[in-house]
């Protein structure tokens, strides 16, 4: 839902609480006594949309509650404008016109799914002709996501007119372009191999299931081929963390090699807006990007007993849940409880049932990588994900996702949004998350 589409915010609420001090009084039985005084404590209504047709209405009183929400940023027209602004009058660093000359030919290479895809890309390419660049010389490839932070959930990109869309299962589609420091050869979209200029164009964000920067948006392995996206994932389900010190040298030893000195990072807003566009070399367009992401880092106060989390996708699957707990963790205190409402979700892998079944969680790791199987080693991630993420916490999900199938993975199901109403209503302490699987608390206790 794109944020000028947002619904309105629940104004705040107050009701009557009666001083718990005083005893039940009558005039009638005391008529000297002074009447009670009553107390007005403000309650909060914390509006929560997690893609139903009623937004969760969550209450607090003063002071208990802690809301965080995904900063606005802007849709359509009004993002080609700003891209191009960003490309023809960079904060550090020639434009975009300057980095090519005419003859050039051209690969807008845009690194898995990014906000605002059509309008982004239509800014870039008007750039390019503005510069003098051909039409005819002007290639859009797009990659695939990795979507490993998200348990290989497979979301529907959208349309970038004229734009190829390039397959790492096709070992053809992609070319020789160097060896890495233990001698093995790297290969990349042919496109990008044979252009006289990449400009890469990709989202800069937050990976709570990582702790830190999200690994998508980048050239490698976006545009490798499928033994390298293989690799790489099977390594984060053996190491996990440990497993990007490896993918960064790879991720900057290829823009290297290929000489890429136009980068666009895009930092996403609400609802899949844009809020922020940097460009220039690709470490200064990074470093601006994190600082303009630093929105989705919340400061938290003290840590809550109930967090409830929504989606950036209502229908994200349990990927999308790891992440979305994985952040309402860094907010709640160990044994606290985490709510995560969203819309759709297919039941669980296999991986993951049987971890929450009892089955130790590093046999069945091991067992789906030696599996070589993408899909169990996917489920195997998500199940190193989930059990790093949740701790000790309890979860409760408000889907709709049948109670038994909730109930056999040891989680609490909401049968209603009144059950994750009434959660919050009585925490002491609350913290809630819109978008959950995109931000990066920090905790300021």
């Amino acid at each position: 839902m794109a944020a000028s589409c947002a619904k309105p915010r629940v104004p705040d609420q107050s009701i009557l609480h009666r001083d718990p001090g005083d005893k039940l009084w009558s005039s009638a039985l005391d008529p000297h006594r002074t009447p009670p005084r009553f107390s007005h404590p403000h309650v909060h209504a914390i509006p929560l949309d997690y893609g139903a047709d009623e937004p969760l209405v969550l209450e607090s009183a003063d002071g208990r509650a802690t809301a965080f929400a995904p900063p606005e940023g802007i849709c359509g027209a009004e993002v080609q404008r700003v891209v191009a602004e960003a490309v023809a009058a960079p904060l550090h660093g020639p434009p975009l016109s300057a980095h090519v000359v005419d003859g050039d030919r051209v690969v807008i290479a845009v690194a898995g799914d990014v906000p605002q895809a059509e309008f982004v890309v239509g800014a870039v390419r008007d750039s390019l002709l503005r510069a003098g660049i051909s039409e005819a010389d002007v290639t859009v490839l797009r990659g695939p996501s990795l979507g490993y932070e998200t348990g290989l959930r497979k979301t529907s990109q959208p349309l970038i007119p004229s734009a190829e869309t390039f397959d790492p299962g096709v070992e053809t589609a992609t070319a020789y372009l160097a060896a890495d420091e233990a001698g093995r050869p790297l290969h990349l979209a042919r496109a990008l191999v044979d252009a006289d200029v990449v400009v890469a164009v990709g989202e800069w964000g937050w990976s709570p299931v990582l702790g830190g920067r999200s690994i998508e948006g980048e050239l490698w392995p976006t545009f490798a081929r499928a033994e390298c996206r293989r690799d790489l994932l099977m390594a984060l389900a053996r190491r996990g963390r440990g497993a990007l010190a490896d993918w960064k040298g790879g991720m900057q030893e290829i823009a290297w090699q290929l000489g890429v000195c136009a980068s666009l990072r895009l930092v996403r807003g609400a609802g899949g807006s844009l809020a922020a566009a940097r460009f220039g070399l690709p470490d200064e367009a990074a470093r601006q990007a994190r600082e303009s992401a630093a929105a989705w880092c919340p400061e938290i106060g003290p840590l809550a007993d109930v967090a409830v989390a929504s989606l950036s996708d209502p229908d994200g699957g349990f990927g999308a849940v790891a992440a979305a707990v994985a952040a309402a963790t860094r907010a709640t205190r160990p044994g606290g409880t985490i709510c995560v409402a969203c819309r759709s979700l297919e039941p669980a892998g296999v991986i993951v049932e049987r971890w929450r079944q009892g089955v130790p969680l590093e046999g069945l790791v091991h067992e789906a990588v030696a599996s070589r199987d993408p899909a169990l080693v996917a489920d195997a991630l998500l199940a190193r994900f989930f059990a790093r993420a949740l701790d000790d916490r309890r979860l409760v999900l408000l889907s709709d996702l049948s109670e038994e199938a909730v109930e056999d993975l040891e989680f609490g199901h909401a049968s209603s949004p009144e059950v994750i109403e009434r959660l919050a209503h009585r925490a002491e302490r609350l913290v809630v998350l819109a978008e959950a699987d995109r931000c990066l608390p920090k905790d300021v206790d």
